[in-house]
């Protein structure tokens, strides 16, 4: 039987991600895809006792629950976004299933057809499949390691007049970039100025490699002008906790929220109340600012291992900016090197990584690649790294052979 599906399903994109995952399901292979945390390092006997505490009271944590969210957590949780340097309220936060649904139920309240989304260059690569799943039209704004450039910014801000920028100023994904406090600035006062919304995504940003160093988020940056916040903000516990809690938050004025709040109705109801119940129950006793330092520094020791491996090949024309924080290595190759084809030998010398152009609206970046580096166990990153050199000299003989 031939399936009608909807007119949407034909905008629907799938992961790359999670298509190199499927690819390598299974085979002995050393995958430097996908965006995962190290289990080692998930505090598994805390989590056990948060989900102890949580069921000591009996049946209430397994019910239904308000759609916002666990009202301490919610309270809880704003304590801690005022030790950030943001001021928000219960009422001004919805609990979600992850960020990732944080993006879809933004993306759902405020897109139509042919809306354009401002976006970095490169993005998220997941961002991109929610926002064009609603076709909407993701335009880049031209970036460096330092963040959007504001000219660009603003000569499409008045050419497209987009919903929102959509950004990841803090650790970016893929490009692990941090934007500096200039940067932020000028970004935040030019949508001010043009009364475009900015949606802030900060998934890494605890996840910071010298402790010492602070990164202001644009929306603490957007209430320094004290009146009605312009900055939507989204973060998750999946790379401080475990993401198989799949639990984040979004923060934004009251009335994004119960807007985000009828969508989530629709969808979901409400996320998991139980595993809303353990966190807060975790925040409560367990050291998690403590955690988050071991499991950078851990982060930080495998992402020089990589880096220096990688240096020792001496591959040509081969180059990256170490990260100071976050989980991904952004690498630039030569001109002539196209990542989806060096993935193909890659997968047959028995590693993965993510090519690089499915992270541009516009499909460009066949010369990059994402690696990560907070997943593999340390003893086989050299051979990952093994790998990878013989798929770079397969590719090159391929390529003399042509």
């Amino acid at each position: 039987m031939t399936q009608r599906f909807s007119t949407m399903t034909r905008h629907l994109g799938s992961s790359a991600v999670r298509d190199i995952l499927k690819v390598t399901q299974g085979k002995d292979i050393l995958s430097l895809a996908g965006g995962l945390p190290a289990e080692a390092f998930f505090p598994v006997a805390a989590i056990r006792e948060a989900y102890d505490r949580a069921l000591s009271g009996g049946g209430t944590a397994l019910q239904y629950g308000l759609t916002e969210g666990f009202l301490p957590l919610r309270e809880r949780l704003c304590e801690q976004m005022a030790a950030d340097g943001c001021r928000v309220q219960p009422d001004e936060m919805l609990m979600t299933t992850g960020s990732q649904q944080s993006i879809d139920l933004i993306a759902r309240i405020f897109l139509d057809p042919e809306d354009v989304i401002l976006v970095e260059a490169p993005t998220y690569l997941s961002a991109l499949q929610v926002f064009q799943s609603y076709q909407a039209v993701p335009v880049a704004v031209e970036t460096d390691e330092h963040g959007m450039l504001p000219d660009d910014l603003e000569a499409k801000l008045l050419r497209h007049h987009p919903k929102f920028v959509y950004v990841i100023p803090t650790f970016s994904n893929p490009g692990g970039n941090v934007w500096s406090l200039e940067r932020r600035n000028a970004v935040v006062e030019l949508c001010r100025k043009h009364r475009v919304l900015i949606f802030e995504d900060d998934p890494y940003g605890k996840v910071k490699f010298n402790p010492d160093v602070n990164f202001p988020s644009l929306y603490s940056i957007d209430q320094q002008y004290g009146d009605n916040g312009n900055v939507i903000y989204t973060s998750t516990f999946s790379k401080t906790v475990a993401p198989g809690v799949r639990s984040g938050w979004v923060m934004a004025d009251a009335s994004i929220i119960r807007m985000a709040a009828k969508a989530k109705q629709a969808s979901d109801l409400h996320s998991s109340l139980i595993d809303q119940r353990a966190l807060h129950e975790l925040l409560g006793f367990f050291d998690l600012q403590g955690h988050i330092r071991t499991v950078s520094a851990e982060y930080y020791a495998r992402m020089i291992k990589m880096t220096s491996l990688m240096q020792e090949r001496k591959w040509e024309g081969v180059s990256w900016i170490e990260p100071q924080g976050g989980m991904f290595l952004w690498v630039q190759m030569p001109e002539h090197v196209k990542a989806d084809v060096l993935l193909q030998h890659a997968v047959r010398e028995g590693v993965a990584f993510v090519p690089g152009q499915v992270f541009y609206s516009d499909g460009s970046g066949y010369n990059r690649m994402r690696v990560n580096f907070t997943h593999t166990d340390p003893h086989l990153l050299p051979e990952a790294i093994e790998r990878m050199d013989r798929a770079f000299r397969s590719y090159a003989a391929a390529a003399v052979s042509v």
